[in-house]
């Protein structure tokens, strides 16, 4: 199937596409393509790259990877993060009176396709970085600790230097075994 547009001109133009796999299923995609796939990493407006290829085609040329393309590369932006159609699993068991209702709402993201890249190894670097989003700033315990006050500091001081009890002295101490009782003889039953 070839996938043939026409410009003002008259003249077959051919839209180059591809086989993208990701989430276990295929995708066949073009540029400018939306469609919902499996949850990615990334949030809304950041690129992301798929590059399990299966096959690329631009006109006459068609390449098909054996499974995978190793130079191809599909970039994409993250339109949105949402959650799928409530999915209902009955499970039932007959004449055992079991019976389950469970729902389920499989996370999808919604991507635009900008760019197919046959070969990435042409393109320029910059092209192919990922906007990384900021690193999270953790501030240091002990900082915590002087914005609360100085009683919090001590407490926090005396804490640590507090010696910790052994995993022995936090078990209960062994009951001692119950002495056994002397067997008694057996009546013999009359006959």
């Amino acid at each position: 199937m070839l996938n043939l547009t026409f410009d003002f001109a008259g003249k077959k133009v051919y839209q180059m596409h591809a086989v993208i796999l990701t989430g276990g299923k295929q995708y066949r995609v073009t540029e400018g393509d939306v469609l919902s796939v499996e949850k990615v990493e990334g949030g809304s407006g950041q690129r992301v790259h798929f590059d399990r290829i299966l096959l690329v085609e631009d006109g006459d040329t068609i390449l098909v990877g054996t499974p995978e393309l190793a130079q191809a590369l599909v970039r994409a932006e993250v339109v949105e993060t949402y959650k799928d159609e409530k999915v209902l699993v009955f499970k039932k068991k007959r004449r055992k009176q079991f019976r389950r209702t469970r729902g389920h709402r499989q996370v999808l993201t919604k991507v635009r396709i900008e760019k197919i890249i046959p070969d990435k190894t042409a393109v320029p670097a910059d092209e192919l970085r990922l906007a990384q989003p900021a690193p999270a700033r953790e501030e240091a315990p002990e900082a915590k600790t002087e914005a609360k006050g100085p009683s919090a500091a001590k407490k926090v001081a005396e804490k640590a230097a507090k010696p910790k009890k052994s995993v022995a002295a936090k078990t209960a101490p062994k009951a001692k075994p119950v002495p056994k009782k002397p067997a008694t003889a057996k009546k013999k039953s009359k006959e």
